[in-house]
């Protein structure tokens, strides 16, 4: 690679600056918003891919050929100053200014009360590299000793990204050790920084546009001809990045998340307990051991929403066939999906991208040249799946896509399954040169690999839309790419069964949610290896039942089962576990809504909420769900208290369970017995809860609680809580309650005022609000006074 040195400026055309680089390349500056600025390379002139797949500003998808990669629509493109001088070109928005070197090098400031204050600069000696002789480009960056760094989505250790070396290339790392193993399945080239100058702090996030494989060096590499710094390299691809300044964390999490597409609004049943094995499907009777699944959950008294089929149901052998039923394993899938729909429960089945050679229908779909092609040959691609020869599928090809979904609707969905399971989808390729059909524009596999997932899994969330119109998909994917937000749940993908996994899937989740992927979770109990042992499953469940996602998983070496009932001693914390889960199913609904409509990670590091409390970037085991409930999972074996640290809100917290009260910014010890996970709620915040403890159902669900957590002495907040049907699209046309509330405290009232909108009519015709018992002050509706544990009728406000 060589340097990009000097620079000229060429035009200006509306909010694009142009400048020549070295006589042969371009330098292409975007002003998007006020804190969004892009600047992408042309080397020599051209794009190495003119087309992005992951960027969509105005919340429509892209077209399925690719966004062009110098559109602008969608963003607002404002207004800017752009001020030349010898050796620098200045720009400026509202809040953001961009200068560039000559030689080249880049400096970025942010403005506080009229002040431009410094945010970043590049490293002044050799900031942008590209390739002489092959395609490689390098982006080089001061490093701030005072600098953090999060994200990059599905990333091993601390959340603190900070002195180590990452790659992107997504690979089936089962087993993995959640401490320190990468790369791991997804490719999400995106970080935040926060920084600290001047005792100003603020914070920005980068990303990289470009799906070729890459590496970020955020401190782990030292050369003595550079002050320090941090590094982006990729194998090939454009050099293409976009610049987001944001006040808070949060703040960048949300405009990162909002570029890439939003997060999908999945049914609210997709919030239950899911189950999931391969012993089950692995089984020569698995429709027997299916059904009865259905069956112990009852006679164990365990609530269940779904059930996820692992791919022995496509076996022969013990080879996976996608599209492809076992009907030795599986005699009828529509009566054992009747079975399911008649408990109340859901299916989701595993499909994968890669066909092997002896698969049934290999030739057809050969002969339809549906596969990835081969870099030197007429014939598909050849690559290691399963143990064995396979040809992965090309999703940039139109006809595939018409192929898979059809057999998604006569395979899957008319057979009774809801749900796609998209799996084993890293499309670990070797022959990095084989040729997709780029919808007529041929592409290498290397520049799109973590794109094609990502096609897939919008080719079964459409089979999913078009054969149940009335209904809001819910899919999975294991591996992608940023814009798999808005199509699928995800999760971190075949865990090591073991207390490092435990913890560190934690800290993983919490990157994820910077990164974009809200609705996730992890394999609870534990993926690969030994089984757990009575304790660990107890408090991974514990763990689990406080993610978006929760799904025990498994596949444990001794053929065993990760099942709510494998040890009938712990059954009854198993239970009570998912009680509470269900318990707050209404929060965790609006939660997820949230996610969707304001763009707020539901799964949130203490630090998001409480960046003022210098404290809570401490690595830490604490993290909340929403904003308003602290979850202190216990991660060490024996431990039965727990140290909880209250980050500083002002206002304080309550203990969940005894509503004890305690004033924020202290560590406190409380009891951590076997049988409970320590939970700590926000004063101020006010916690929706059921009495149903059963799979969703609205027709059933005809109680709502408001727990109410008021300020101590004066103070006010304010709360929204949302619901609707909670699987239709019905809301988007005003069939919706939300409930907006203001509570205003001093040290003799407590005062709500609440509003309705919405046409939507629940199963619940009332409200419980409840006071924390200890609390003695006057509780005052709408102007009206009220007891605590009062019940409000929805047709009273």
């Amino acid at each position: 690679m060589k340097s990009v040195k000097n620079w000229q400026f060429i035009n200006h055309k509306n909010n694009e600056i142009i400048l020549s680089c070295d006589n042969k390349h371009s330098l292409h500056i975007f002003v998007l918003e006020n804190h969004l600025i892009r600047v992408l390379f042309k080397r020599k002139n051209e794009l190495r891919l003119d087309r992005t797949w992951t960027v969509t500003p105005d919340a429509a998808d892209t077209p399925w050929e690719g966004r062009d990669r110098l559109s602008t629509a969608g963003f607002t493109l404002p207004e800017f100053a752009l001020d030349q001088q010898e050796n620098q070109l200045q720009i400026s928005t509202e809040t953001l200014r961009l200068t560039i070197h000559q030689p080249l090098w880049m400096e970025w400031e942010h403005k506080v009360n009229d002040q431009w204050l410094p945010l970043t600069k590049d490293r002044k000696t050799g900031a942008y590299q590209l390739g002489v002789s092959d395609h490689n480009v390098a982006h080089f960056m001061n490093r701030g000793d005072d600098e953090f760094y999060y994200g990059l989505g599905e990333k091993t250790g601390d959340l603190n990204r900070n002195g180590r070396r990452f790659e992107m290339r997504n690979l089936d790392a089962m087993g993995y050790d959640a401490s320190k193993t990468d790369p791991l399945y997804k490719h999400i080239p995106f970080y935040i920084t926060r920084t600290t100058q001047n005792d100003e702090t603020a914070s920005f996030g980068l990303y990289y546009d470009n799906l070729a494989s890459c590496w970020f060096d955020l401190g782990n590499e030292l050369d003595n001809y550079h002050i320090k710094y941090r590094s982006y390299r990729a194998e090939d691809g454009d050099l293409d990045f976009y610049f987001m300044y944001g006040e808070t964390i949060n703040s960048v999490t949300k405009q990162f998340v909002t570029l890439t597409g939003g997060t999908i609004f999945g049914p609210k049943w997709s919030l239950g307990y899911s189950g999931s094995t391969m012993q089950y499907t692995d089984s020569d009777n698995a429709q027997e051991l299916l059904e009865g699944f259905v069956d112990q959950c009852q006679d164990n008294g365990i609530p269940c929403d779904s059930f996820q089929l692992s791919s022995g149901y496509t076996s022969i052998g013990d080879k996976r066939y996608v599209f492809n039923w076992n009907y030795d394993k599986v005699p009828n899938p529509n009566a054992m999906s009747d079975h399911f729909h008649k408990n109340g429960l859901k299916l989701a089945a595993n499909i994968k991208p890669c066909l092997l050679h002896d698969h049934p229908r290999f030739e057809e779909v050969k002969e339809k040249g549906l596969f990835i092609q081969d870099s030197e040959s007429d014939q598909p691609e050849n690559s290691v799946f399963w143990d064995a020869d396979g040809s992965h599928l090309d999703f940039t090809n139109p006809e595939t896509v018409n192929w898979w979904q059809t057999n998604v609707k006569e395979q899957l969905l008319e057979k009774g399954i809801d749900s796609t399971w998209n799996d084993n989808n890293e499309y670990e390729i070797w022959d990095k040169d084989a040729r997709c059909f780029g919808f007529g524009k041929e592409i290498p596999v290397s520049l799109i690999r973590p794109m094609q997932p990502l096609l897939m899994m919008r080719a079964s969330y459409e089979a999913q839309q078009e054969f149940a119109p009335e209904l809001r998909p819910y899919l999975i994917s294991r591996s992608g790419c940023p814009g798999m937000n808005r199509y699928v749940q995800t999760w971190s993908g075949d865990n090591r069964t073991n207390w490092t996994s435990l913890r560190y899937n934690i800290r993983m989740g919490l990157g994820m949610s910077l990164s974009g992927l809200y609705n996730l979770g992890h394999d609870v109990g534990g993926f690969s290896g030994d089984k757990p042992d009575p304790e660990l499953f107890v408090r991974w469940v514990q763990n689990g039942v406080m993610h978006p996602r929760f799904t025990i998983h498994s596949w444990n070496d001794d053929g065993s089962v990760n099942e709510p009932w494998m040890y009938p001693s712990v059954t009854p914390m198993i239970r009570d576990a998912m009680k509470l889960r269900y318990q707050l199913m209404p929060y965790l609904y609006n939660v997820l809504y949230q996610a969707h409509n304001e763009a707020e990670p539901m799964l949130r590091p203490t630090f998001l909420d409480h960046e003022h409390d210098a404290k809570t970037f401490e690595e830490s085991d604490d993290y909340l769900l929403g904003q308003d409930l602290l979850v202190a999972s216990v991660v060490e074996e024996h431990q039965r208290q727990r140290e909880i640290y209250l980050p500083n809100n002002k206002t304080g917290w309550y203990n969940y369970y005894t509503n004890q009260w305690f004033s924020a910014r202290q560590t406190i010890t409380v009891d951590a017995p076997l049988e409970q996970i320590p939970l700590m709620t926000r004063a101020g915040s006010i916690i929706p809860t059921s009495q149903r403890i059963d799979h969703i159902d609205i027709t059933e669900d005809d109680t709502r609680c408001l727990n109410i957590y008021p300020h101590m002495g004066l103070g006010s907040s304010q709360a929204t809580i949302f619901d609707d049907d909670g699987e239709s699209h019905n809301y988007k046309n005003g069939q919706f309650l939300n409930l907006d509330i203001t509570m205003n405290c001093n040290n003799q009232e407590i005062r709500l005022t609440i509003k309705k909108d919405g046409n939507y009519t629940p199963a619940y015709n009332a409200l419980t609000l409840r006071l924390p018992q200890q609390d003695n002050r006057q509780l005052v509706v709408n102007g009206i006074k009220r007891d605590n544990n009062t019940v409000l009728s929805l047709n009273e406000i």
